[in-house]
């Protein structure tokens, strides 16, 4: 005889767990639909290509700002110098006073304007006086000596401090620059940490290449061009011995360089002094506005903002420290933004 039992039904909890385990399914779908895709090894490339052209920006502010703080130290060192000179100065003027004070004193006879000097404001009282009659020479001689070393001083002490705020906010400023490269060159490493072990690889072959055609048999041909000078010819020979040395921002050889680095190096061989950075080397000679007029050893700037900077070695190859993770070599004056020449 058939049962005539009704199926027993699944309990509210079981109800339950299915349903929350379909829904989490069905939210994984969804997500594995909607994920964004890895990306493509040339995305990468490009945008950590863009970041290290923001750090070099960001560098070559970083140099101006070092060089300017460099410059402002010397002139604190020496301001504040100065003003140690002058308070010792000072100190001898009113010693020497104070010995003629001391001597009418003991004649019973103490000056009364010597007498006011030494309560320590002589200046109101040379300010205000109708004449100086009633001093002897000698005296408003001495008093007028200290009252003109006492306005100096505090004219020196004035200078000193407001080349101090200045320091202080460049060595602020060269730290938020510090701070923004470290940042770029980190979101650079964090994209390439996307990558497979193979694309990583073939970057890296990738920019080998690049590196070794700078040098050996792979070498570009020059052409035949004439240098610009002897010390640009001096400048460039002194470069190209620095091929394979590797771009670290904010170095200046000799073992590593950035782009202005490298320039400044070569020419400073040359037995030339250049200004440290890409922008200030831009007003280090006569401007060349064609590359056909290029000559080698001429100075060759890059981008809007002049922030990269080479050597022209010949037949369109400019010899430069390129970006980080490069090294100093060769490459075609058309890889850059081209904005003009410098002849030193």
């Amino acid at each position: 005889m058939a049962s005539h039992r009704r199926p027993k039904q699944p309990s509210r909890t079981r109800v339950t767990v299915l349903t929350a385990t379909a829904a989490a399914a069905v939210a994984l779908s969804s997500q594995a639909a909607h994920a964004d895709p890895k990306p493509k090894k040339e995305d990468v490339k490009s945008e950590v290509d863009k970041l290290y052209e923001q750090a070099e920006q960001a560098t070559e502010k970083y140099n101006g700002a070092k060089e300017d703080q460099e410059k402002l130290q010397k002139e604190v060192d020496a301001l504040q110098d100065k003003v140690a000179r002058g308070q010792g100065e000072l100190n001898q003027l009113r010693k020497g006073l104070g010995a003629v004070a001391s001597g009418q004193y003991r004649s019973g006879s103490i000056d009364p304007s010597v007498q006011l000097f030494l309560s320590g404001d002589p200046d109101t009282y040379l300010d205000k006086a109708a004449t100086l009659d009633q001093l002897s020479g000698k005296q408003a001689e001495q008093l007028k000596t200290i009252a003109d070393k006492q306005r100096q001083l505090a004219q020196e002490r004035a200078e000193a401090a407001a080349k101090i705020k200045d320091l202080s906010e460049t060595r602020q400023a060269l730290g938020d620059k510090k701070d923004e490269i470290k940042g770029k060159l980190a979101k650079a490493q964090e994209l390439l940490n996307t990558l497979t072990a193979k694309e990583k690889q073939e970057l890296q072959q990738e920019e080998q290449k690049k590196n070794r055609s700078s040098r050996g048999n792979e070498r570009p041909d020059l052409g035949n061009d004439v240098p610009a000078s002897q010390r640009g010819a001096a400048a460039l020979s002194a470069a190209a011995s620095k091929i394979g040395s590797p771009y670290v921002w904010g170095a200046t050889g000799p073992s590593s360089f950035d782009c202005s680095g490298l320039t400044s190096w070569a020419y400073q061989q040359a037995g030339q002094s250049l200004p440290r950075t890409s922008q200030a080397q831009a007003n280090a000679g006569t401007r060349i506005g064609s590359q056909s007029a290029l000559k080698p050893g001429d100075l060759v700037l890059f981008y809007g903002d002049l922030h990269h900077i080479g050597l022209y070695a010949g037949n369109g190859q400019v010899l430069h420290a390129p970006k980080p993770g490069a090294s100093v070599r060769y490459e075609s004056i058309n890889n850059m933004p081209f904005q003009f020449g410098v002849r030193v």
